[in-house]
């Protein structure tokens, strides 16, 4: 799959980590530091905007070691951006630490991920067909 993308920072473009990585990671692009308080929340903008075939969307991840380490995550994981969206990447990170953090251009904040997706086509019906678990919800197959 080929993206298109342009790259308003100064950071490198987004890339693998390695040969089996399934994400890519966005950088912070930023002209001053963010300094996040203890469950305060921010947009952290990339300066990166890309075209992704219909079909595909991005999905915007936190990353594992700033969410165990540092209690930083993505607020609307996954966040998705679809294949008509032609603005910048933006992150929406918040804090779920007892401690401040600050966020520096070039930083790392969040991870990428492609996924492709089908759209459904709904069919009204009177009943849906009946199922052993039925309408039983949370827990309802166990913990």
């Amino acid at each position: 799959m080929q993206i298109r993308i342009v790259n308003k920072s100064n950071n490198d473009l987004p890339h693998y980590g390695t040969k089996a990585s399934a994400g890519v990671d966005l950088r912070a692009n930023l002209k001053a530091d963010i300094i996040m308080k203890p469950l305060e929340r921010t947009i952290v903008p990339t300066g990166i905007f890309i075209e992704i075939p219909i079909g595909y969307e991005a999905q915007v991840r936190p990353r594992s070691g700033l969410a165990i380490k540092k209690g930083i995550t993505v607020l609307n994981t996954p966040g998705t951006i679809d294949a008509d969206y032609r603005g910048e990447i933006m992150v929406i990170l918040i804090n779920l630490s007892n401690e401040s953090f600050t966020i520096k251009h070039g930083d790392r904040i969040a991870q990428m991920v492609f996924a492709s997706h089908e759209q459904a086509e709904w069919e009204l019906v009177e009943d849906l067909s009946s199922t052993e678990r039925g309408s039983g919800g949370f827990g309802s197959t166990g913990v």
